[in-house]
């Protein structure tokens, strides 16, 4: 098998999504749609006041509302391992096992990026501040978010904190780390635990009815517990339908050293995401 640039069968990308939602809170509890390179537009309107009954004969009446629209622009990532050079070399089927290898593991990095750059507004990498490609399109930078204390004696009271701030939006979906978890698998009342789901670090997909997810995304960025709110109807992610993949056989593409130096190929994928915040004020976060 020959190999050099090339790109991912559209159903090898489908299956690494497919995967990344299996390691991605915000994959899991949000609406996914297809995304364009140069971006996607999502209309979103302002809708006050009720319908309007109108009588036979009678003028119709005047609502105040507003239209906007929020342009989905994917941002590029990447991820690359070295391996021996015998991967050039060898049989097709050896190939293929370390392709498979690295596009499962290429899907979960995806799907833990997803979560921190969306959560924290951070390079997952790096864990510095994305200012330049996230802006205020992260739950951390978004002044919009409400924001809940953390108390780790009154879990239910935070949870409930976080409904009455999103206000009319929909509380449908819980990200939350394992401490945050933990409390509330602890909460106990006569000695019954209230969130039997949760005990022994399970991780349910609901309680009480609600889309739920443990992950330790949420807790990437020190003192963040949880996040909450309308992740249906506020929040839109997707990805465009490419991955580049390179076998790189010279020079030092990550800084480690010359990778003939070291018998060494350079494997490396790229691809593109893009999510969008339609209200801050749909969501909710509980930090110390």
């Amino acid at each position: 098998m020959a190999f050099a640039s090339t790109i991912f069968p559209h159903d090898l990308v489908k299956e690494i999504f497919i995967g990344a939602k299996g390691k991605s809170s915000i994959a899991k509890l949000s609406g996914q749609t297809p995304i364009a390179f140069n971006g996607t537009d999502v209309m979103t309107f302002s809708l006050t006041g009720e319908v309007n009954l109108v009588a036979e004969g009678t003028a119709k009446g005047e609502h105040t509302n507003g239209a906007d629209t929020i342009k989905i622009v994917p941002v590029k990532v990447e991820y690359g391992a070295r391996v021996n050079d015998e991967f050039v070399r060898c049989a097709e089927a050896k190939q293929l096992e370390y392709l498979s290898a690295f596009a499962e593991g290429f899907s979960g990095k995806i799907g833990r990026g997803l979560d921190i750059m969306v959560m924290h507004g951070t390079n997952p990498a790096t864990g510095t501040p994305a200012t330049t490609l996230i802006g205020t399109n992260s739950f951390d930078t978004n002044t919009d978010v409400t924001d809940v204390t953390y108390d780790n004696t009154n879990p239910e009271g935070n949870i409930a904190s976080m409904v009455s701030g999103i206000g009319d939006y929909d509380f449908n979906g819980f990200a939350m780390d394992k401490t945050f978890a933990s409390d509330l698998a602890s909460l106990k009342v006569n000695g019954v635990p209230q969130y039997p789901e949760l005990g022994w670090g399970a991780t349910p997909d609901s309680i009480k009815g609600v889309p739920v997810d443990v992950n330790t995304t949420v807790s990437a960025v020190a003192g963040k517990h949880a996040y909450g709110g309308d992740f249906q109807n506020a929040f839109k992610w997707g990805y465009a339908d490419v991955i580049n993949f390179d076998v790189i056989e010279y020079g030092d593409p990550d800084g480690k050293g010359d990778l003939k130096r070291y018998n060494q190929v350079y494997l490396r994928a790229e691809a593109w995401i893009g999510w969008a915040i339609l209200d801050g004020s749909a969501f909710a976060r509980i930090e110390a």
